[in-house]
């Protein structure tokens, strides 16, 4: 079963190679550094005193498919439709000479996604606020979180 599941896997990998689009990222405009680890981005920016960090995991990114079903009337030639990934994402946000970084934990409503065309609205929430310590990497449940689902906009 382990063999058979690799190869699936190794064939998987070269089907998306063969469609992908773009053999390396796009440029990050606006002074925005970006560090790449496998599946992991981070895009870093020091701006009037602060340091903004956004990271985000495209694993598991790619929402699925409102329409599951094959549409019978597209022809063989058509091509499919643009996927859009659309990942959790952390920003922290650390000013200059403090001790607690302020992390909001973002993330992209599957009722919001794929509306293209439609009247604009939040392209993302924040689903929690956090102060933590700087420099410390794993999340601590001492710290101040909230939810923001109690929260009026």
């Amino acid at each position: 079963g382990d063999k058979a599941f690799a190869q699936f896997l190794t064939d998987e990998i070269k089907e998306e190679k063969k469609i992908q689009k773009h053999k390396s990222l796009p440029k990050v405009s606006g002074g925005w550094e970006l560090e790449v680890h496998g599946t992991e981005a981070k895009l870093v920016r020091k701006i009037a005193g602060e340091k903004i960090t956004v990271t985000f995991n495209i694993n598991n990114s790619i929402p699925p498919s409102a329409d599951d079903e094959p549409q019978e009337e597209q022809k063989p030639d058509e091509q499919e439709p643009e996927l859009t990934s659309t990942p959790n994402f952390v920003v922290e946000v650390i000013k200059d000479d403090t001790k607690q970084t302020l992390v909001l934990d973002c993330h992209y409503p599957e009722d919001e996604v794929g509306h293209e065309g439609e009247e604009e609205s939040d392209i993302f929430t924040i689903r929690e606020v956090s102060f933590q310590p700087t420099g410390e990497s794993d999340w601590k449940d001492t710290n101040y979180t909230l939810n923001t689902d109690s929260l009026d906009w």
